[in-house]
């Protein structure tokens, strides 16, 4: 994988931005990892950036703190897909050994708040 996927995955928080249909960018703090040779993160499924994502895989991401408020680094486009159940028990898996202590009692607490499609992975497939 290039440099970009590696220094991006590696970043504890992804500023991701997903495109209203009007074209409006919609930036969102979030954690991601990497899996795959993708950025992988997950959400609620009626998140908004869900629904953006549905209309349309565009996305772009790029380092940031923990609100969002200070990027870092260049912006990365990329194209999004949502996964099935099992993609988004594997996301979990990757995410929670990622974030240590924070991520698995974070993902453990996810999956007590509701059925197992409440929530949905997603990949990012980053262009080179």
């Amino acid at each position: 994988m290039g440099s970009e996927f590696e220094r991006i995955a590696a970043e504890k928080y992804v500023m991701l931005t997903t495109f209203r249909k009007s074209g409006v960018p919609v930036p969102t703090p979030v954690w991601a990892a990497g899996d795959g040779g993708e950025l992988v993160l997950w959400s609620e499924r009626k998140a908004g950036k869900v629904k953006r994502i549905r209309n349309s895989g565009r996305v772009e991401v790029q380092a940031c703190d923990l609100r969002g408020k200070k990027t870092h680094g260049d912006v990365v486009a990329g194209e999004a897909r949502l996964l099935d159940l099992d993609g988004t028990e594997r996301v979990r898996k990757v995410i929670a050994r990622k974030y240590g202590i924070t991520g698995q009692v974070t993902m453990f607490f996810s999956k007590l708040r509701g059925p197992k499609d409440r929530t949905v992975g997603i990949a990012i497939k980053l262009a080179e």
